[in-house]
């Protein structure tokens, strides 16, 4: 069974159509994902706003699973075509609400959450989780335009939801009683959304272990983006630390805004399409390089908009920061890559690098903000190499594993958001 991509005006145009759309879905999603605790500072109390904060990144690690399962479903559909996803979906939402049903009582005596709050956490989180199988079918068959529906309908069920319960003065926990029962609703839109999508029943079943193989990737991209900011709160003194905090904000901009090529490719990365990833790696390296040299012509400027005016004379740092997040956008084309070619290890070299950066910070690199910006730019200059070359090999050595035709792009109806 066939599935059309979003556009018959052609391959080009519809590709490009997409792209705008993933990419104002991505902007739609931070920025409501941005909204939260800025509302949440002025509703409520210093404690209950470090809650929130507390919960929001618990809840972005539980949401390893649904990244997970959507690159697994996307990468198998692209490439079997429509198989049954139902096993592994429900498999990973109830090893989800297993884990969640262990770490998060430890959160609530260890980081002084209430249970409510948790539980309500818990709840929103596993939505979350579910939804990552309509993700990835639709990212799978190239369905771009519902793709960005469905992103931003999952973020205004998952922040959404919390916002209004702000707004309404319901506390925290109002708040995340509205972002739970917002996040449930939207799955009903998910799977409306995803109408038409049909099932072949010959079509191989997704693997369980694809999905942890993705999720274990999806983990390894989260823990390595986000070491060296741990590192610097833990050896640098507050005011560095907060330098180092706002030149973050400079890496996440230059690893996430290119994001949408990775979304793009990876169904034709995982039909075994070599000039996919040379095309997404050009790409994604351009842009990079394009953010990379705004810095070293305005760093200040680049600090500024981070941080605010105090933080301007440290601009200086600023291509450290961007060219990291440059280089790890990269590596997460490259790995992503891996994923779709289902290498038996595709996160082993973020695994490696982690481990020899905390090593050195900890032993030998010098405890300032070039310090470990300049230890952090290193190993991900090193990552990529090393990332790079396993994933040429790899693509030399193994042959195309596609066993569906790609869709149609040159004709058919229009894929929109309201079409069928």
């Amino acid at each position: 069974m066939g599935i059309q991509s979003d556009d018959g005006r052609g391959r080009a145009g519809g590709l490009g159509a997409a792209g705008v759309a993933v990419t104002l879905a991505g902007v739609f999603v931070n920025g409501l994902a941005y909204v939260v605790p800025v509302l949440g500072a002025r509703h409520l109390p210093p404690a209950e706003l470090s809650a929130l904060a507390t919960l929001l990144a618990l809840g972005a690690i539980g949401g390893v699973a649904s990244t997970g399962l959507q690159i697994a479903v996307a990468v198998h559909r692209a490439r079997h075509g429509p198989a049954s996803t139902a096993r592994p979906t429900v498999l990973a939402v109830v090893v989800t609400a297993a884990l969640l049903a262990v770490v998060l009582p430890v959160a609530t005596s260890q980081l002084r959450l209430t249970a409510p709050a948790v539980l309500l956490l818990g709840v929103l989180t596993v939505a979350v989780v579910a939804a990552g199988r309509w993700l990835g079918e639709l990212q799978g068959d190239q369905r771009f335009l519902r793709l960005a529906g469905a992103m931003a309908l999952l973020a205004a069920g998952r922040y959404g939801g919390m916002i209004a319960g702000l707004a309404l003065g319901g506390g925290l926990t109002g708040a995340l009683l509205a972002g739970a029962v917002t996040s449930i609703l939207v799955l009903a839109l998910l799977v409306r959304l995803n109408r038409g999508a049909g099932l072949d029943p010959l079509a191989p079943a997704l693997a369980t272990r694809t999905v942890l193989t993705a999720s274990g990737a999806t983990l390894a991209m989260l823990v390595v983006s986000y070491a060296d900011l741990l590192l610097a709160r833990r050896f640098l003194p507050p005011d560095a630390s907060g330098t180092y905090a706002v030149g973050t904000v400079l890496t996440k901009g230059a690893l996430w805004a290119p994001q949408v090529v990775t979304v793009i490719a990876l169904p034709r990365l995982a039909r075994g399409d070599r000039r996919t990833l040379r095309t997404a790696l050009a790409l994604v390296g351009a842009a990079g390089g394009v953010l990379v040299l705004a810095t070293m012509l305005a760093g200040g400027l680049a600090f500024t908009l981070a941080g605010g005016p105090e933080y301007t004379t440290h601009g200086r740092y600023a291509p450290l920061f961007a060219a990291t997040g440059a280089l790890y956008a990269l590596i997460f084309v490259l790995v992503n890559a891996r994923v779709a070619a289902s290498t038996r290890w595709p996160s082993a070299p973020l695994w490696t690098a982690t481990g020899g950066f905390l090593v050195a910070v900890a032993t030998v690199v010098p405890h300032t903000v070039a310090g470990i910006a300049g230890a952090a730019l290193a190993t991900a200059a090193v990552t990529a190499v090393a990332t790079g070359v396993l994933t040429i090999r790899r693509e030399e050595d193994t042959p195309p594993t596609s066993t569906r035709p790609p869709p149609s792009v040159t004709s058919g109806s229009r894929d929109t958001l309201q079409g069928g």
